[in-house]
């Protein structure tokens, strides 16, 4: 079982990644595929008057911060928009892909958080009325059916709570508990940068092999978003996941080139 995820952000070659796909699930790789759509929503947010706004943990952490509206928006983008485009891209390259969220038949289940602490001019608040949550569980016998019917799942970040309210998840984390949930032996992480490095944005710098007991040192280097993939891949060690690769969507075959090594592979 194959776990990959493709960024959200500018630069991710979309169209390399889903060839690459497509060869394997045609050679009879199973895989799940799940999505960000960061830039896209940024982008839609300020066409319809809701610019983004983004808020940073006191452990560094930076997120979106999600309203009612930013969610809908935030679904729109990413269930409505890109999830069609990959399941299209995908079906065009002989491969039967089937787009899904997290809250369809409530695959993806998350505790909402009541409030989100943000440091704001060097204070800590507290946020309220924030639809994102954290994800305590993925319905792996739906994914399983799906992937014996012979279909291959397209999933985005959205979950449900135990009350019925839809929730904006991180990407990466999300494919983590996926690949954990299906005991996936790799998960693939791709990104526009070739992998994790001591400093970024010096490519020179790759750091190609991490043990996991050196991932909580290895997080201080992480910029930015690759400050939770480097959570996720913990998760989804600690979820039996064999190894986790951060890997160059921008490369030609940029999922083979990973699971052949190249990027920053942790194990």
């Amino acid at each position: 079982m194959l776990v990959v995820k493709i960024g959200g952000a500018a630069g991710n070659n979309m169209d390399t990644v889903c060839e690459d796909l497509a060869k394997l699930v045609r050679s009879g790789q199973e895989a799940v595929l799940v999505h960000g759509g960061s830039e896209e929503t940024n982008a839609v947010s300020e066409k319809l008057g809701h610019p983004p706004k983004f808020i940073t943990s006191p452990s560094g952490f930076t997120s979106r911060f999600t309203d009612r509206e930013t969610l809908e928006i935030f679904a729109m983008v990413t269930s409505g928009k890109i999830n069609t485009i990959l399941v299209e891209r995908l079906q065009k390259l002989g491969v039967n892909a089937f787009g899904l969220s997290g809250v369809d038949g409530r695959m993806m289940q998350a505790k909402r958080k009541e409030a989100v602490r943000a440091v704001e001019n060097g204070r800590v608040r507290l946020l309220h009325d924030d639809h994102t949550g954290t994800i305590q569980a993925v319905d792996a016998p739906l994914l399983h059916m799906l992937i014996r019917a012979g279909l291959t799942p397209v999933v985005a970040p959205l979950a449900i709570s135990p009350e019925g309210v839809a929730l904006n998840v991180d990407a990466d984390r999300a494919a983590a508990m996926i690949a954990g949930a299906l005991k996936a032996e790799s998960l693939v992480i791709l990104t526009n940068v070739p992998g994790l490095m001591r400093r970024f944005p010096d490519e020179s710098t790759l750091m190609p092999k991490i043990e996991r007991s050196k991932l909580e040192e290895a997080l201080k280097f992480a910029e930015g978003r690759m400050k939770k993939k480097v959570l996720g891949a913990g998760e989804a060690l600690g979820e039996g996941v064999q190894r986790v690769i951060f890997a160059d969507s921008r490369i030609p075959a940029p999922i083979s080139s990973a699971l052949a090594g190249k990027g920053t592979v942790i194990s």
